[in-house]
């Protein structure tokens, strides 16, 4: 951002900011704008057209400048924030962990119906990555205990802090492993995850956002993007009890191939897709026999 030191009122920052953005190749330059400049200063984002002649302090200026030129590297908002809303919660979320989006409120949603009227449930959330699916779980629903596993102990740091920050008396236990090895031997009445399901050769055609920043890790499953979820399901009658739930959030084309899978697991039953709020066949529930 090259402009001299002078007095920024709202409006004209905004402005400016908007050309600086869509020069940049930005489709929706004006609300990055808007949402960058509501951060710093603290208040809504319609709030903004209630104090256009507001004149930035030097210190709000500066924090501004920062985070436009890491959003001009296409660093994702919520990572600039620090923060991203998941149903009722404020998660923090770095660069540690993916951010969580709507389509996995939904997988939430599913689970809660599933659950309702129902008591003393116990589920195992596994690739918890902020905490977001188990957090939620466990604060909304008749769950006892929630178990929340990652490969990544970075992850973990980032979910457990939101834990403590956001519902400490959530009874949710974090363990780190792959798969199923931190519950070897136990059963659940949920399994609920969030996996990597994105294919190695649709690298190249993620959004830069995606793919630049956050950890692949979290969103890649080898050649086919079912290295992931196929052990979760093959592996999941072991750790539910019968009639338990499992619940999955999959890719947008993989819904035949997972649908497939689970009817060839003996011990998985009726498995049924849900809709996204897009339209498109991005949960899968089975239950176990």
């Amino acid at each position: 951002m090259s402009q001299p030191e002078r007095a920024w009122p709202i409006v004209e920052l905004i402005r400016w900011t908007t050309e600086y953005l869509t020069g940049k190749g930005f489709h929706n330059a004006r609300l990055n704008a808007e949402l960058l400049l509501a951060g710093v200063l603290g208040v809504k984002r319609l709030d903004l057209y209630l104090q256009f002649d507001r004149v930035l302090q030097p210190a709000e200026l500066a924090e501004f400048k920062q985070r436009l030129l890491r959003r001009a590297k296409r660093e994702p908002l919520q990572y600039i924030e620090g923060r991203a809303a998941f149903r009722g919660l404020s998660l923090h979320v770095d660069g540690r962990v993916l951010i969580p989006r709507p389509e996995t409120e939904v997988l939430v949603g599913e689970v809660l119906k599933w659950a309702a009227g129902r008591s003393g449930l116990r589920a195992l959330d596994v690739g918890t990555g902020s905490g977001a699916i188990a957090l939620s779980l466990a604060s909304e629903g008749p769950f006892a205990q929630v178990v929340a596993t990652d490969l990544s102990a970075e992850a973990l740091a980032v979910a457990r802090a939101n834990h403590a920050a956001l519902v400490p008396e959530a009874a949710v236990e974090f363990r780190e492993g792959a798969g199923y090895a931190p519950v070897a031997g136990e059963r659940f009445d949920v399994i609920v995850s969030n996996p990597p399901y994105v294919a190695e050769p649709e690298r190249a055609a993620l959004d830069a956002e995606v793919r630049d920043w956050e950890p692949p890790l979290a969103l890649f499953a080898g050649a086919s993007g079912l290295e992931v979820i196929e052990p979760l399901v093959r592996e999941a009658p072991r750790h539910l009890h019968p009639g338990g739930l499992l619940a999955l959030e999959i890719g947008a084309a993989q819904a035949s191939a997972v649908l497939e899978l689970i009817r060839s697991v003996e011990r998985l039953r009726a498995p049924q897709l849900r809709p996204d709020l897009a339209g498109r066949e991005r949960i899968v529930l089975a239950h176990a026999l």
